[in-house]
């Protein structure tokens, strides 16, 4: 059997923030990855499409320890006294002439802006995104924002929003074993 690339499917939006005396990567990044419930997975990043199959859907309640965790995750790090700001904001497509849904578009933002102006910013992005590739032929709309912004008391701190995949499509292309 010949196998496409996988389509990420059903998602969840999670985020949390840490502070720690000690590193940011074991330290911070892991406490925010805790508060933000998937600290027992290995995360791994990818960039800002998503699929039209793609569905938001509640944090399941167990997590498998040692699990491959996919996202999209905008992180911003930063030391005691200063601010941490992570988001992402995300809008589907929508098929000017058939109304069907093509897919989505997420924008990250990591940085030390308050969560308004990191906010505005992101808004931003996603406009200039959606105008530079897709407003020809489709709409955006259902744009969604998640922010998570603090200043660390302690000498690291993270802050970071997520989004999750949780499964996968893989769509069958052909009998291999034919197709040679």
């Amino acid at each position: 059997m010949l196998l496409g690339n996988r389509i990420p499917k059903d998602f969840f939006v999670t985020e949390g923030t840490g502070q720690s005396d000690i590193t940011v990567h074991a330290g911070s990044y892991h406490l925010a990855l805790r508060d933000a419930g998937i600290e027992m997975c290995n995360i791994m990043t990818y960039s800002s499409i998503l699929p039209a199959v793609a569905n938001e859907t509640a944090k399941p309640p167990r997590l498998t320890h040692g699990s491959v965790m996919e996202t999209i995750m905008a992180t911003a790090n930063a030391n005691a006294g200063t601010r941490a700001t992570a988001g992402i904001t995300w809008g589907w497509l929508f098929d000017r002439s058939t109304g069907e849904r093509h897919g989505g578009l997420v924008c990250e933002y990591n940085g030390s802006l308050p969560e308004e102006e990191a906010a505005s910013q992101l808004e931003e992005s996603l406009q200039e995104l959606y105008t530079n590739g897709y407003a020809e032929d489709f709409e955006l709309e259902g744009a969604r924002l998640h922010m998570r912004s603090f200043v660390p008391e302690k000498r690291f701190g993270t802050a970071l929003v997520s989004l999750c995949f949780l499964n996968y499509l893989w769509p069958v292309l052909g009998d291999s074993r034919l197709d040679s």
